[in-house]
């Protein structure tokens, strides 16, 4: 391999179209409704519009502060630079590393689900075997490892024929559902409402879950510098992605309520979709399904591998994890040690996997521990905006609601279900999600007592940083009328 370490990645590939596909992607609408409708619905029953509803509001304050910090800070690392450089660089590094932990558990998690959905378009009873489904899952994880290695520009173009094809399916069954006659249950405005919740916990516990299914849209933030314009397109993309997200979630959990039984649901389990296609479509939807899952999930696999990639890229940058994960391949201009790096891991992860349990038992596990991680950088990330901007939120009334008051509220909303959730799981999520944040204290300390100069942040001030630029575009704008000047005296 050819690489530099002073090499930075390639700037100006992706384009504003580029950057949505990333971010619909990046939450992988049909896998996340394959393998989190069963859990949403044990957790929270016919409530599992509303736990969507109401964790979308709060989520959209955390996508307006990603947007706010993304236009005064690019940086691939996106809110592990950003908490560092405004709260404390701690709670920053705390926020890197529960994404990158938070995505490696995902390589298996997503994985996984890969695998089985490929085995269950030959034989349905081979998805059911763990040891197969991850062997076949790690194929597809190979694949897009190369794929990611091979440039910003590759990526997209596959995603745009994975998701592509993923959204047009969903589209068709989104149709044919409402055209569908049979129904377990009569559609009830009160599946959007606080009715069907059983307190205040299991409203906590549904909306934590809810929270992994919006998950991944902040690929745009991590894919900043790699993006034309990144200071508007990132923070646009993001808002853009989660209302299509939101959307087909909505109607495809409505769907679920009114067309299958309770039973069907548990059934089915991450093969939830499968069973509604073959309702709606009796004979090839379920197989048409499978597919769009299968797809969805290849595609969200590529987007978190950059995500995770990224931001050990950054922190491998800023000395804050080993220097080396900061190079950058000479050709493709990818961080390849990161992806290297990674890609180990992650093939370890698969082999313990087929020890744990069924495909079923991981997923349920996993979904869980991602979400606590999920809760913590992006509530961190909401009161980082906060105070990054806190100079300016009472310029007008549009900064005070959308600079403080709703990313504010967002984040309030996610440690709200970090804690309240925890008395709710078993004992295996929370190892998983709460031992993963305190394994990152030991390479904090470390390399903190090193002298990273991340440690040493220069803070990060809207104002100041908004003042820099008006001056930096009066003296290029004297700059050039100067220069115009000195044409025509030459003339």
């Amino acid at each position: 391999m050819s690489s530099n370490s002073s090499r930075g990645l390639q700037p100006n590939v992706l384009g504003t179209f580029d950057t949505i596909v990333m971010a619909v992607a990046g939450s992988a609408p049909a896998y996340s409704l394959a393998a989190t409708t069963p859990v949403l619905a044990g957790a929270v029953g016919l409530a599992s519009p509303a736990a969507l509803l109401f964790c979308a509001i709060p989520m959209l304050g955390i996508v307006l502060a990603f947007s706010r910090l993304g236009r005064i800070d690019v940086n691939a690392g996106a809110s592990y630079s950003w908490v560092g450089r405004t709260l404390h660089p701690f709670l920053g590094f705390l926020s890197g590393w529960a994404l990158v932990i938070s995505a490696t558990i995902f390589m298996v998690a997503g994985s996984l689900p890969a695998g089985a959905m490929t085995l269950a378009l030959f034989d349905p009873a081979l998805a059911s075997n763990t040891a197969l489904a991850a062997a076949t899952g790690a194929c597809w994880f190979l694949a897009m490892l190369l794929v990611v290695l091979g440039g910003a520009r590759l990526t997209v173009r596959a995603q745009l024929l994975m998701s592509g094809v993923e959204l047009a399916l969903l589209l068709l069954f989104v149709l044919a559902a409402l055209l569908h006659t049979g129904s377990a249950h009569a559609f009830d405005w009160s599946w959007l409402g606080f009715s069907h919740f059983d307190g205040a916990s299991g409203f906590a516990s549904g909306t934590l879950i809810a929270a992994f299914y919006y998950w991944g849209w902040d690929v745009t933030s991590n894919l900043s510098e790699e993006t034309r314009d990144s200071r508007r397109t990132a923070g646009l993309a993001a808002l853009v992605g989660i209302g299509i997200v939101f959307l087909l979630f909505e109607a495809f959990t409505i769907a679920v309520n009114v067309i299958l039984t309770s039973e069907q649901i548990e059934a089915g389990g991450a093969g939830v979709l499968s069973v509604l296609g073959a309702v709606i479509w009796p004979g090839v939807g379920g197989k048409v399904l499978i597919v769009a899952v299968m797809l969805s999930t290849v595609a969200t696999l590529e987007t978190t591998l950059i995500q995770v990639t990224r931001s050990l890229f950054a922190m491998g940058r800023d000395r804050t994890m080993p220097a080396a994960l900061g190079r950058v391949h000479r050709r493709w201009n990818t961080p390849w040690v990161a992806i290297t790096v990674v890609g180990a891991v992650a093939l370890a992860m698969f082999v313990a996997s087929t020890a744990l349990g069924t495909v079923g038992d991981i997923l349920f596990h996993a979904v869980n521990a991602i979400s606590l991680q999920i809760a913590v950088y992006y509530g961190l990330a909401g009161i980082a905006a906060v105070v990054a901007y806190r100079r300016m939120l009472l310029t007008s009334v549009r900064d005070f609601l959308l600079g403080g008051v709703w990313p504010l509220l967002g984040s309030a909303f996610m440690f709200w279900t970090f804690f309240a959730s925890l008395g709710e799981m078993n004992d295996a999520a929370i190892a998983i999600g709460v031992g993963g944040l305190a394994a990152g204290v030991v390479p904090m300390l470390w390399y903190w007592r090193r002298g990273s100069a991340y440690y040493r942040p220069a803070r990060l001030d809207a104002a100041r940083a908004m003042e820099a630029a008006a001056q930096y575009e009066i003296s290029a704008s004297g700059r050039r009328a100067g220069h115009r000047e000195s044409l025509a005296t030459d003339f």
